[in-house]
């Protein structure tokens, strides 16, 4: 069981499950004005802490990773969602047995049944900055953890709290990129020359010089000559080569992004006649 006098240690520890998976971290102690023992954590959980649920701390383990709940982790995620505003009403705090499945005005087993009309509703808070159960004057009595109301447990001082927004970062894959080789087709088109043979009739006259070539052979008679042609014809030969070597490559950009939360704090009014606020 926590007692009062854990309430300091138990403020900002980590929350473990009872398999062993964190849940967050403890925020608020709430007391039993009844019996003035712990009876519900709030615990931050969610994405940089901004979500609190209620946790029994009843039969809860103290160790020096942290706070061990007798409760699962879904449980916690799934628990009602009731505001941390320092105080539970009797219908918030029906609804929390119900869901924990706990027994109504039962702090303990060595406690014993106390009166449930008084017990639900009554609880107040411990504080959220791990200040509970520090004295810092002699006179106060041992033991005092600073709760909200008068009672023979509080000293004459009550601590202001507020939250501050903690920003960080976290990787995640956000896409992939690959290179992929695929084969396309296009016409190209090259002008190539070309040549070829054509027949030209050439013709000449007899004359001494020629004219025993030309008397050779009958004097009327049929001939035929023949010469061979020959073109040149256009030729495609294609072959691979390599034009260029890719590959893929990552670099960092970095961008300024706002994030924005609500977060809360407490406040302080002095009510009575003949005082005066003044800080030290």
């Amino acid at each position: 069981m926590i007692g009062t006098e854990a309430i300091s240690r138990v403020i900002g520890k980590d929350v473990y499950d009872q398999s062993g998976d964190k849940i967050g971290s403890a925020s608020e102690v709430y007391l039993d004005d009844e019996s003035g023992q712990p009876e519900w954590v709030t615990v931050r959980t969610g994405m940089f802490g901004t979500k609190e649920s209620f946790v029994p701390i009843r039969n809860a383990e103290l160790t020096d990773d942290g706070l061990r709940v007798p409760v699962t982790k879904s449980q916690v995620k799934d628990a009602p969602k009731i505001d941390t505003d320092g105080h539970l009403s009797p219908q918030e705090e029906q609804e929390l047995y119900r869901y924990y499945d706990l027994q109504l005005g039962m702090t303990d087993s060595t406690v014993g049944t106390t009166d449930t009309t008084t017990t639900v509703g009554t609880t107040t808070t411990a504080g959220m900055t791990g200040m509970a159960g520090r004295t810092d004057r002699d006179d106060v009595a041992p033991g005092a953890v600073g709760r909200d109301t008068s009672g023979p447990t509080t000293d004459d001082a009550m601590t202001r709290s507020e939250e501050r927004l903690n920003v960080g970062t976290r990787s995640e894959e956000v896409g992939r990129a690959r290179l992929r080789k695929y084969v396309v087709s296009e016409n190209v088109t090259e002008t190539v020359p070309v040549s070829r043979e054509e027949v030209r009739v050439e013709r000449e006259p007899i004359t001494d010089a020629n004219v025993g070539n030309a008397m050779d052979g009958p004097a009327i008679s049929e001939e035929e000559h023949e010469v061979t042609l020959r073109a040149e014809r256009p030729v495609v030969e294609k072959e691979a080569v390599p034009v260029e070597h890719v590959r893929l490559d990552k670099q960092a950009v970095t961008e300024q992004e706002q994030v924005s939360a609500d977060v809360r704090k407490e406040e302080i009014e002095v009510d009575g006649p003949g005082t005066t606020d003044r800080r030290v």
